[in-house]
């Protein structure tokens, strides 16, 4: 049965050059029509960077009391008045999604050998908020927490570029580009023409970047500082060419 036989490369060096070449002289085979045939499968990378356009958070209020309807009654009356004052703020109201709706039993903390029993109830009710202009990100995360008071909760804080559709494309090109310089420098080392495009594979990575999380009770603080920094996409593609 004929044999097939191929190189992999990831990097390039004069190191790296030399062992493909030596590879390339001894490793010709022949395809099912006799012709000989020779393959390089390279690595490319390519990265961009863009900036974040919209905000994404978590924000709601967590209630105590005594019993259960005490507890889901103050949320629910606090989660209004926090909707109500991003929506105010400028978050529009279809970019409110309810994200956590939660009533959990308290227990107290018993003597030595005593048993534990409930103590109240707390209520937790959250919304998902997406804020597409960033000029009013700091107020309306200010004021989902004046509305909140001590009860307010913010969290899952990042920044996403809306339509990334054009850094994934750049990059995507520069990684194919990248992939194609060095199977052609690769080619030239080897003495051969750079054939065909016999097979692609592509991993992607990037995406939001996070703020710190915050947890537990907040206190009001008014021009919350916020950075969106900037969003890397990044593309590695594995391409197989055919040499000679």
């Amino acid at each position: 049965m004929p044999r097939r036989y191929r190189f992999t490369a990831t990097a390039i060096g004069a190191a790296a050059a030399a062992t493909v070449s030596l590879l390339l002289a001894g490793c010709s085979s022949d395809d099912d029509n006799g012709a000989s045939t020779h393959e390089v499968t390279v690595v490319g990378s390519g990265e961009v960077t863009g900036a974040p356009d919209i905000l994404n958070a978590d924000v709601g209020v967590s209630t105590t009391a005594a019993d259960v309807s005490g507890a889901v009654e103050a949320a629910n009356q606090k989660a209004k008045a926090m909707i109500d004052a991003v929506v105010n703020a400028g978050v529009a109201r279809s970019d409110v999604q309810t994200s956590e709706l939660s009533i959990q039993p308290e227990y107290n903390n018993p003597a030595p050998g005593g048993t534990s029993t409930v103590s109240g109830y707390r209520a937790t009710n959250s919304v998902h908020i997406t804020v597409r202009d960033l000029t009013k990100a700091s107020k309306v995360l200010d004021a989902a927490v004046k509305a909140g008071g001590n009860d307010a909760r913010l969290g899952g804080v990042s920044f996403a570029i809306d339509d990334n559709s054009k850094l994934l494309a750049d990059a995507r090109k520069r990684a194919f580009e990248d992939a194609k310089n060095r199977a052609k420098q690769y080619a030239d080392l080897s003495g051969l023409p750079l054939g065909k495009v016999i097979d692609i594979s592509e991993t992607s990575s990037g995406g939001p970047t996070p703020m710190p999380r915050q947890n537990g009770t907040m206190n009001a603080a008014p021009d919350m500082p916020i950075e969106p920094g900037t969003q890397k996409v990044h593309f590695d593609v594995t391409v197989k060419w055919a040499l000679g």
